[in-house]
């Protein structure tokens, strides 16, 4: 971490601990951490420890925030410390039991989720994963009890009856799963995980074709999840369908490339089929990846042979025998492989292997020689040389019906369907997987020409969090602005430029009053005023979920955000409007806010604007479409969902399908 003092309000250097405004510095480090500036947020929380080492708080965000860059040992050791402290808190033990979860600790983390318990037994989320630690230490008695607590509770936890499904099985209570899983379907229709699950159980009964039903609709929900389809692959498989299982293994790998079972299944396939080499290409993939896959290595081997390449055969065949010297078949195909390529000495070396083999059996001695399973499939650590020709599943602990992530983190997770965010101007973005758009402004670009900034100012969406190493920049970035600003105290673009530094270290209030300085010395730049929009929409979203970073509730700071506060976003964004009419991004924002005031026509009128203006800008079209949605125009909605699509935002499919399933339910009824 960065040993550096912070500047606070007065910008001028802290030289002592103890003289540090540490609840200006949590504060700040809150919204650190609540923008997922992780390794920022620490910063400001050791400052904290640093100034007052005897305060529960500042040990427990530092905690979350290690926990977010998996920093289990770390995050476990700042909660004991919390803890210590304040013993009296859910939220600490409810985070070192998932920490201790990562780290498979299960009887530590049971033992935090009781005690959690005893101070606030109606938690479900605590519940659910004191269920989940019993479940892993097989204790299925306990871990049912625990979820049967819970549904009476809270009787529409969908999660829950899942687990429950998985417990039941364990206890080869099989009616009673059936019956967990059907209810879960029941009550929560659009969610593929449920439907997933009753898929997983239709598949362990041997009931393909309700598998695949059922994997069917789990794709509808969620189009872009790989497994799905490695999944329903294995259901048509297993009806004989072989052309459908070929399509659904393409799909997967399409969506992960890296799919170990995908490629190595649809080889297995390709070679079934008479599509040698593209067979082997799959098998080329597996052993890059995984060079020790003996399975991947004698069916290539075999595809080599068959294609004429007996040297290549011969290695692979050798790689195999050097693992498992008892594989009587690769000494058979390596003999035949050794004559083609006329090696004849090594080929009778390996031929009296086999006579040798075939002897001891007559004479009755033991063999240690494996022989296949019954059944189709193997699991994907079966290392049984002989089912080289089998489907691979996946094992049972990779397939867990259930969700087995943690549940209730004390950050905030919306799984509700979210617009697209808000642009901001920033010198950092996240990379994606395909570019939707290039976000341009001719006056910015010739902003950024004139190398007054420290960096190239981007309009972006997607923000990314500062590294360590950036961080130290920007803070010596306002040291060196604050100078300026001192020698020259009328220009504008050392505040503006101050302004982005506290902006990107998300100390918001001081970035404020340097764009406030910036407006009143310069009513014309219109950059400030866009910035000044969105750092007061932040601060106001964080208010409005501040309560799930709450320790414990504060009832003087529950304040509530009022139309009047969105109000007072717009009329920057209308500034910008006016000053720069054909800055799409200020159209587009503004659409962002008439919809969370509710203003769903006002909204709509400026998405037009925006998407008139850039005809291919995918975020306009996503937000629109969900907006038309809202205002029960589905097929408006979805045809522009449609387009968003099409520019790169994947989601929009899934959402379509949502809706698009819901729409043919009430045709239906």
């Amino acid at each position: 971490m960065i040993h550096r003092i912070f500047y606070i309000i007065l910008f001028f250097p802290v030289t002592i601990w103890a003289q540090i405004n540490t609840d200006r510095v949590m504060a700040i480090g809150r919204n650190a951490l609540y923008f997922e500036d992780y390794v920022l947020s620490i910063q400001y929380f050791n400052q904290v420890i640093g100034a007052k080492p005897y305060l529960a708080e500042p040990y427990f965000y530092r905690g979350l925030a290690k926990l977010n860059l998996d920093d289990f040992q770390g995050a476990e050791a700042d909660c004991t410390e919390s803890i210590q402290r304040n013993p009296f808190v859910v939220n600490a033990y409810q985070m070192r039991g998932f920490a201790r979860i990562q780290q498979d600790n299960y009887k530590g983390a049971i033992q935090d989720y009781n005690k959690a318990l005893t101070i606030d037994p109606e938690n479900v989320s605590v519940r659910y994963n004191l269920a989940l630690c019993y479940y892993k230490e097989d204790g299925y008695k306990e871990a049912k009890n625990e979820l049967d607590t819970l549904l009476r509770i809270s009787p529409r936890y969908t999660d829950a009856y899942l687990m429950r499904m998985e417990v039941n099985l364990k206890q080869k209570d099989t009616l009673q799963a059936v019956k967990d899983v059907e209810f879960a379907v029941d009550i929560d229709r659009y969610n593929p995980d449920t439907w997933t699950a009753k898929a997983i159980l239709s598949l362990s009964q041997e009931k393909y074709k309700e598998a695949e039903s059922d994997l069917t609709e789990a794709i509808r929900l969620s189009v872009r999840n790989s497994a799905l389809y490695i999944n329903r692959a294995l259901a048509r498989y297993n009806q004989n369908n072989l052309r459908g299982a070929m399509s659904d293994y393409d799909l997967a790998i399409d969506i992960d490339k890296n799919s170990l079972i995908g490629h190595y299944n649809r080889g297995l396939l390709r070679s079934q089929v008479g599509d040698d080499n593209r067979a082997i290409e799959d098998f080329d993939f597996v052993l890059n990846v995984d060079p020790d896959n003996m399975m991947a290595a004698f069916n290539r081997g075999v595809l080599r042979d068959r294609t004429g390449d007996y040297k290549g055969a011969v290695e692979d065949y050798s790689k195999v025998l050097d693992v498992y010297p008892n594989f009587l078949l690769g000494y058979q195909f390596r003999s035949e492989a050794l004559r083609k390529i006329g090696d004849a000495k090594k080929a009778e070396e390996d031929e009296l292997v086999l006579l040798q083999a075939q002897l001891d059996s007559q004479n009755g001695k033991q063999q240690q020689t494996q022989t296949a399973s019954a059944g189709k499939t193997r699991k994907q650590s079966d290392k049984n040389m002989s089912n080289y020709r089998k489907i691979v599943v996946a094992d049972e602990e990779d397939i867990t019906p259930y969700k087995t992530n943690y549940r209730g983190r004390v950050q905030d997770h919306n799984i509700t369907i979210l617009p697209q965010p808000m642009f901001v101007l920033s010198y950092y973005e996240r990379p994606l997987e395909i570019k939707r758009q290039i976000n341009y402004y001719k006056l910015i670009d010739d902003l950024n020409n004139q190398h007054i900034l420290t960096h190239a100012l981007l309009i972006t969406n997607n923000e990314a969090s500062l590294t360590e190493e950036q961080a130290a920049q920007h803070f010596a970035s306002i040291d060196m602005e604050t100078r300026q600003i001192v020698a020259d105290s009328t220009n504008v673009m050392h505040y503006f430029a101050r302004a982005m530094d506290f902006y990107l270290v998300q100390d918001l209030d001081n970035a404020l009053q340097d764009l406030d300085n910036v407006i009143e010395k310069d009513s014309t730049f219109f950059m400030a005023y866009f910035m000044r929009g969105v750092i007061h929409y932040k601060q106001l979203e964080y208010r409005k979920r501040k309560v799930n970073y709450d320790m414990k509730e504060k009832p003087s700071e529950s304040l509530q955000v009022r139309s009047l506060d969105y109000a007072m976003i717009r009329r920057d964004f209308d500034k910008v409007i006016q000053l720069a009419p054909d800055f799409v991004y200020a159209y587009y924002n503004r659409a962002n806010i008439m919809a969370v005031m509710k203003d769903y026509r006002a909204a709509l009128v400026d998405y037009d604007k925006a998407i008139e203006l850039d005809s291919r800008f995918s975020d306009a079209y996503y937000n629109r479409g969900l907006t038309n949605i809202f205002l029960g125009h589905n097929q408006k909605g979805i045809q522009d969902l449609s387009k968003a699509g099409e520019l790169g935002i994947f989601t929009a499919y899934n959402v379509i399908k949502r809706f698009t399933s819901q729409d043919e339910e009430e045709k239906n009824e």
